[in-house]
């Protein structure tokens, strides 16, 4: 199975990743952003572009890795990875779905105000960072659209990214996982 963390840069999906493997057995985490700096590390590079994501192999080799990892392992692998383009978010859960690979795809979701103090106060990569800040907008408009009804919102506006992950793990405890290719306004229900 996969647990899918998505939402904004900045909003807590590396740590609230962390903390929901702690908390469901047999888990990893696989942070599909790896797969973007192995391509990025190619020389001569590949066409140039502003988002790895835009680049097809990316999403190929997303579905690729989590794939052979879970042959080789089983279990689950937690994924944490902004995925604000619909149709990249298809090709990636339609993947997984080929090869049979329950997800769970949860959004981690902030009010604007409260994603910008947080991106503030980033002591990752600092103060008002504008690769994060550069995405809010996109975001927004992504939950308007397919993100919200695609996926389990879970609003971390007042959670701590410990009660994020409690909440993740007891929903992927009590509910059945879906294959990746739920129907959209499904909100990941069968």
């Amino acid at each position: 199975m996969i647990v899918w963390l998505n939402g904004t840069h900045g909003v807590g999906k590396t740590t609230t990743s962390a903390l929901v493997q702690q908390l469901i057995p047999d888990s990893r985490v696989l942070d599909a952003e790896k797969v973007g700096e192995t391509l990025m590390d190619i020389t001569p590079g590949l066409p140039a572009t502003d988002n790895f994501q835009h680049w097809p192999p990316w999403r190929l080799l997303v579905v690729e890795t989590a794939r052979r990892v879970l042959d080789y392992t089983g279990g689950t692998l937690v994924m944490p990875m902004t995925v604000l383009v619909e149709q990249y978010w298809r090709e990636i859960s339609t993947g997984l779905a080929d090869h049979a690979i329950p997800v769970r795809h949860f959004v981690l979701h902030a009010d604007q105000a409260t994603l910008r103090a947080r991106i503030a106060g980033d002591t990752l990569l600092g103060a008002d960072s504008p690769f994060r800040l550069t995405y809010l907008q996109a975001y927004a408009e992504a939950s308007r659209g397919w993100l919200h009804t695609e996926a389990e919102v879970v609003d971390t506006t007042n959670l701590t990214a410990g009660q994020a992950a409690r909440r993740i793990a007891d929903a992927v405890d009590e509910g059945p996982a879906l294959t990746g290719g739920s129907a959209p306004g499904s909100r990941g229900e069968p």
